[in-house]
């Protein structure tokens, strides 16, 4: 009687071990993913709630970039911008994260629109001068 109980003992007790020893092996099994940034520079063409059009030398098309709640907006500097200022127009570099077909931006450096300063026609002054003889006869 002994000898069975201490035989259930054991099986138990080896079969607890077995039970602790797989689960330990699941729980340390390693999920290995890569997530890219890639960076796009260009100009602003459309800002809507859902989306920013960008428009890059790189390509003929527009570029469209879904934005999130943490999608950041920067200056050069770093320092925050106000969603507010981002318009139509303003050259800015997207960070971006490619989700299947989707390229949502994690990231908006926006640059100083650059100014354009109007150049004054030249002003050509001609001066014609006219010169008479006369001969007396």
């Amino acid at each position: 009687m002994k000898k069975t109980i201490r035989n259930i003992g054991s099986a138990t007790f080896l079969g607890v071990m077995l039970i602790t020893a797989n689960t330990t092996l699941v729980a340390q099994t390693a999920v290995e993913s890569t997530t890219s940034t890639t960076t796009s520079a260009g100009t602003i063409s459309t800002f809507s709630p859902e989306t920013i059009v960008v428009k890059t030398e790189a390509s003929a098309d527009p570029v469209t970039y879904s934005y999130t709640k943490t999608t950041t907006y920067v200056d050069e500097t770093g320092a925050p911008v106000s969603m507010t200022l981002v318009k139509s127009g303003l050259p800015v570099t997207v960070y971006y994260i490619k989700d299947g077909d989707r390229m949502i931006a994690s990231k908006v450096i926006v640059r100083k629109a650059a100014v354009v300063v109007p150049v004054a026609p030249a002003i050509e002054e001609k001066k014609t001068s006219t010169t008479t003889t006369t001969t007396d006869k």
